[in-house]
């Protein structure tokens, strides 16, 4: 059966369309700087046992038909018709992939044309190329998390003109974080992962304030120092289990606060004084995790929290904050108070919260709190209660049965470290 005219008009003109490209393509030569980097690349790394990402690396083909190869025209010289690699993606990223192991060649910064780089999760190690960001000044992504990478990350990566994201998280890196990459010097950075290394160290410099970063992960390292205020555009921060220290005033309630800030995590360092009220004011707030610190004092919590949906977690634990449980906590998904010189009674609209539903865990042991006014209604089977190792005999068994396996006595306090004051302060060993 004939073509009706308008659809064999058509496929004339796409015909026509595609011929030249077509043409173009298959006389089009990979840049043989780019070719030797491939080959490099090819020699220095291998597949782990399970993966066939090297399957399609091979002689017969054009090198820009590689798996996770993709070439286009090359910008700086257009009339030359080569081919430059402009996004180089290594390994699978499949869940039943073990990834590729081996070592990055110096001549990976020779592909200037490459906007992004992608190393899936396996064993490759040694050093990133000292020079990578010299090379590689188009670079829009890079991303060579869950490696086993030492030595630092490159100073030349900081300051790069289009570097949207920088993933180097989960290696084994080490040094001084590359001040540039914290600093407005970096204008393009939006997300900057380095957790999980260990090694990485220096402080945060004040100028990181300015920068334009919106999620920051640094947590699980050796970074020292103070917090300075956080940059207005963040979104996620965290800094957890390093080495920083001192008071946290003035981080979040200058004109700038980052009212986009919806996980904070300053948990596991050596932050001291009291958590502001800034803190519970940040207006998208979901998740505020600050345990295991020194935070003292009491909690100030406004009356009617900025967030317009509770918050899903509040994790205030294992620190040494004293006075009582602010009612304005009712509203979180989570509460952990849990390991502090807390006083008092628990607020009546925690308890209810705890017991309607809305609180799936609710953590207060090891505190000095008084009483626990439970509603008349049955604990729910989703909700974890553990109010041991108080100043109160135990409302019912249920208020230990969802304490942890490793939380230390469930049992109340003992009497003589229960001594009140008209101010609701509590005496003895925390």
């Amino acid at each position: 059966m004939a073509l009706p005219p308008l659809v064999l008009l058509r496929v004339l003109l796409l015909f026509l369309l595609l011929r030249p490209r077509a043409a173009w393509a298959q006389a089009a030569t990979l840049h043989e700087r780019d070719a030797s980097a491939l080959r490099d690349i090819r020699a220095g790394l291998r597949d782990l046992p399970g993966s066939r990402f090297f399957d399609s690396w091979d002689d017969t083909r054009s090198p820009c038909a590689y798996a996770g190869v993709v070439c286009t025209l090359d910008e700086d010289d257009p009339a030359s018709g080569e081919l430059r690699v402009s996004v180089l993606t290594l390994g699978t990223g499949l869940a039943d992939s073990p990834g590729l192991a081996g070592t990055l060649p110096a001549s990976l910064a020779s592909l200037v044309a490459l906007t992004d780089l992608v190393l899936y999760p396996g064993r490759v190690a040694g050093a990133i190329p000292d020079d990578i960001g010299s090379g590689l000044r188009r670079l829009r992504l890079l991303s060579l998390s869950g490696n086993q990478f030492t030595g630092p990350v490159p100073e030349s990566l900081a300051g790069l003109p289009d570097l949207h994201t920088l993933d180097l998280g989960n290696n084994h890196l080490e040094g001084a974080i590359p001040t540039g990459l914290l600093l407005p010097s970096s204008p393009s950075l939006k997300v900057l992962i380095l957790a999980n290394n260990g090694g990485l160290s220096g402080e945060i410099p004040a100028q990181f304030s300015s920068s334009q970063l919106f999620h920051v992960d640094l947590s699980r390292n050796a970074i020292t120092g103070i917090l300075p205020p956080l940059p207005a555009t963040i979104r996620y921060f965290s800094v957890a289990a390093n080495a920083m220290q001192g008071s946290i005033d003035g981080v979040f309630g200058d004109v700038s606060a980052p009212a986009d800030l919806a996980f904070l995590d300053l948990s596991m360092n050596n932050f001291s004084g009291s958590i502001p009220p800034d803190v519970f004011a940040l207006p998208s707030a979901s998740s505020l995790l600050l345990s295991r610190n020194n935070f003292t004092g009491p909690l100030t919590v406004p009356a009617e929290p900025a967030a317009p949906a509770p918050w899903s977690v509040v994790d205030v634990s294992h620190n040494g904050i004293s006075g009582e449980i602010p009612e304005a906590l009712a509203a979180a998904g989570s509460l952990y108070v849990n390991n502090n010189r807390m006083s008092g009674e628990v607020p009546p609209d925690v308890a209810s919260s705890v017991f309607a539903g809305r609180m799936t865990t609710f953590y207060a042991q090891h505190n000095f709190l008084t009483g626990f006014p439970a509603p008349p209604l049955p604990l729910p089977d989703s909700a974890a209660l553990c109010l041991s190792y108080n100043c109160m005999e135990l409302p019912s068994a249920s208020a230990a049965d969802g304490c942890p396996t490793i939380g230390g006595p469930l049992e109340a306090r003992p009497a003589d470290q229960c001594r009140s004051t008209e101010d609701g302060s509590s005496g003895g060993d925390g």
